[in-house]
């Protein structure tokens, strides 16, 4: 047990925070507290001594310091405040991720397709982007920049089951020509879920935004992709 109010209540053995029932357990005379899970390792595997005055457990009597209504309601009070202040601390570190998009390895980005093909179905056959693995989602971006009125293309976004999907798929799309058009494809990026970024659980069992930390080598922020052009979109 630490020695301030304000501190921890710790076992000094396992070093896990006391629940309400073992503050008040204190097996041996000399006043050493553990919790009940170490005392009864103890007692079973260890020979049963109290670590700091070496006497028999067996030879004494636990004592029981009874918990009043007050302090339990104070320590619960404690709890929630500490688990506030917990989320707090990570909303605050996860805040600056709102402006990070992140590589997505299974995710393919490709511009220059024709306006004639920006169709889900098309898309998903075996004839384009179907051939080369399973599709979880495929998102059309019809603002993609380079389009013009005379030769309309379309940007597109195709999410695969696996990387090793995505992977052929760029390898097979990269620097091909459709219809005269040169077409470019590369790893795709992603944002932070808004859930994720106030640290509660996501409501939406298709989120396709990230939920946990993505690797730094493959995180850049909105600022590093409009400067440099040769990196993921």
């Amino acid at each position: 047990m630490s020695g301030s109010e304000t501190e921890d209540w710790e076992c000094p053995l396992c070093m896990e925070e006391l629940d309400i029932d073992d503050r008040g357990f204190f097996p041996c005379e000399c006043g050493y507290q553990i919790c009940r899970f170490c005392h009864n390792r103890l007692s079973e595997d260890y020979g049963g001594r109290c670590p700091a005055c070496r006497r028999l457990y067996s030879e004494q009597k636990p004592r029981w310091n009874p918990i009043s209504p007050a302090q339990v309601a104070k320590i619960k009070n404690e709890k929630k405040a500490k688990e506030r202040e917990r989320r707090e601390i990570e909303n605050n570190s996860r805040r600056h991720l709102a402006n990070v998009r992140v590589v997505q390895k299974n995710l393919v980005y490709v511009i220059g397709l024709p306006l004639s093909l920006a169709s889900e179905e098309i898309l998903r056959s075996h004839d384009y982007f179907g051939q080369f693995g399973r599709i979880n989602k495929i998102v059309i971006n019809r603002r993609q920049n380079g389009s013009n009125s005379h030769h309309p293309t379309v940007g597109v976004y195709v999410t695969y089951a696996t990387r090793e999907e995505a992977t052929r798929a760029i390898n097979a799309v990269d620097g091909s020509t459709l219809e005269t058009r040169v077409l470019r494809a590369t790893f795709g990026t992603t944002k932070y879920c808004s859930y994720y970024l106030r640290n509660i659980p996501c409501q939406n069992p298709g989120c396709m935004y990230l939920h946990e930390p993505g690797e730094e080598a493959d995180s850049f922020t909105k600022e590093d992709l409009a400067a440099n052009p040769a990196l993921p979109m």
